[in-house]
């Protein structure tokens, strides 16, 4: 019998499920958006339930529209949208309040606060990241401090913490397994990436109980079976990886050096620097990429907050656009941008700025700006935050990046693209396969159960699309480039 890997994604605005075959190839999809939940400006959050409900919806509709049955699945893979948080209740696995999503700030004020005290160094020692709102220890603490009695309920084990991941395997598995995996723990803050263990001072740093941890796992092993009242017959989940992880992985960037740019809601990318973690003095984080039996791979990350982000607020803030796709033709409907600049900042900057009190702005409008000239500023923004994480990148690594392969919904933008070759001076290569994060998760629960053999078994399926070389005059991108960083700096520090 012909047998399957299902990857399940779950993204920031929607949930994905996608099948996968030997040849590393797409199947059958089923994606389902749910809804983003914007109490105030620089606030994000999710309904976990919705998150649940959307990703079990699609992993039944994507069986039945391939006609596959659970038994011709051989592992499920879960790939998820990092350092969100979401606390339930340990006994009934009912959320105790909405998921804290990664993009928003509510626990800035935390954050700083931690600064103050001098205390940023200890969590950039041990975790190999920013002391940011960004990421989940934080968010933890935040959630505990402003629900009346939740903390006292935590710290008797009452009250469980995971990221979404860990969300999906307790329910996926009728709350038998609370688990997560290195790549996703080592985004929490409270994890030390060289002990590879949840980190004392770090918990009473936030002030978080031990008690509600998920227990850390590789991100490539058989987890538990999946009760088989979700799909009609038990499943394994066979690996646990946060997105741009996956992506990384089903990029095939096995060997340090090699690099990858995701644009997706945000843009991530992630240099493979090997099995050593190595820290930058640039402002980019170092981070577990993955761990495969007893080996963790590192990498260095530069996180970009609002990539996909500008498009769907151009269609649901502005109604210029009907669907994300329409950017592409109404930003070709001028030759360029007319020298306006959009620096979608909508809750502050990421690498290489670190900014939570940056705001967006648009500059250079005239009476002749039109729609086109917005769009085209909001898809060349893209790119040009891409560059920034790219400098930063280069200079941590000692070396030019030689070429940057990429995903994700936008990478599938031409204009988009040849704009980023442009602007880089470096070749762009896009794969066949542009699921990669989905793929990546694919992968891990595949070597996990013998699907594929090895690494070289996996490289072995990567296939180019398409590679685009730069066209445009050096110089005339190093100007642009330069207006730019102009624009960046004047949003910064707009809320302070």
């Amino acid at each position: 019998m012909n047998k399957y890997i299902l990857a399940l994604d779950q993204g920031t605005t929607s949930s994905r499920a996608i099948l996968f075959g030997r040849d590393g190839r797409v199947v059958a999809v089923a994606q389902q958006e749910f809804e983003q939940i914007l109490p105030v400006p620089g606030l994000v959050e999710h309904d976990p339930e919705a998150i649940w409900s959307s990703q079990l919806a699609v992993a039944r509709r994507v069986l039945e529209e391939a006609s596959l049955a659970a038994d011709q699945i051989a592992a499920i893979g879960v790939t998820n949208q990092r350092e969100t948080t979401i606390l339930w209740e340990r006994d009934s696995g009912r959320p105790v309040a909405n998921a804290i999503v990664w993009q928003s700030r509510a626990s800035a004020p935390i954050c700083e606060e931690l600064k103050a005290d001098g205390l940023e160094g200890i969590v950039r020692e041990k975790t190999g990241l920013l002391l940011d709102a960004y990421f989940s220890g934080s968010k933890i603490k935040y959630l505990l401090d402003t629900h009346e009695g939740l903390r006292r309920r935590a710290e008797r084990g009452e009250i469980l913490f995971g990221t979404v991941d860990t969300w999906l395997i307790w329910r996926l598995t009728g709350g038998r397994r609370h688990v997560t995996d290195v790549s996703n723990a080592s985004r929490t803050l409270l994890f030390n990436i060289h002990t590879l263990d949840w980190d004392d001072e770090l918990l009473e740093m936030f002030e978080v109980p031990r008690a509600m941890l998920p227990n850390v796992r590789a991100s490539s092993e058989i987890y538990a079976q999946t009760d088989p009242v979700w799909l009609g017959r038990a499943v394994p989940i066979a690996s646990a990886i946060g997105d741009q992880q996956a992506a990384t992985f089903g990029q095939n960037c096995f060997a340090p050096g090699t690099v990858k740019n995701t644009y997706g809601t945000g843009c991530f990318m992630l240099m493979n620097t090997g099995s050593e973690p190595v820290a930058s003095a640039h402002n980019l984080l170092t981070t577990i990429g993955w761990q495969v039996g007893g080996r963790v791979t590192y990498c260095l990350e530069g996180s970009v907050f609002i990539a996909g982000a500008v498009v769907q607020w151009l269609r649901d803030g502005l109604g210029l656009i009907e669907k994300s796709a329409d950017v592409e033709t109404l930003a070709a409907s001028v030759p360029d941008a007319a020298g306006v600049y959009l620096v979608p900042a909508f809750v502050g900057l990421g690498a290489p700025h670190w900014d939570s009190h940056a705001r967006g702005a648009i500059f250079g409008i005239t009476r002749g700006t039109t729609a086109g000239h917005l769009a085209r500023a909001a898809v060349e923004s893209i790119a040009f935050q891409t560059r920034d994480v790219l400098e930063a990148m280069s200079k941590d690594a000692g070396h030019a990046v030689e070429h940057l392969k990429v995903d994700g919904g936008a990478a599938r933008n031409e204009a988009l693209m040849q704009f980023q070759a442009d602007l880089l001076g470096v070749e762009v290569l896009r794969p066949v396969v542009a699921e990669t994060t989905a793929l990546g998760a694919a992968y891990l629960a595949g070597l996990a159960v013998g699907y594929w053999d090895d690494h070289d078994h996996v490289a072995e399926n990567w296939v180019l699309d398409r590679r685009f070389t730069p066209a445009e005059d050096a110089q005339a991108s190093a100007a642009r480039y330069e207006r730019w960083k102009e624009a960046v700096r004047r949003v910064k520090g707009w809320e302070s």
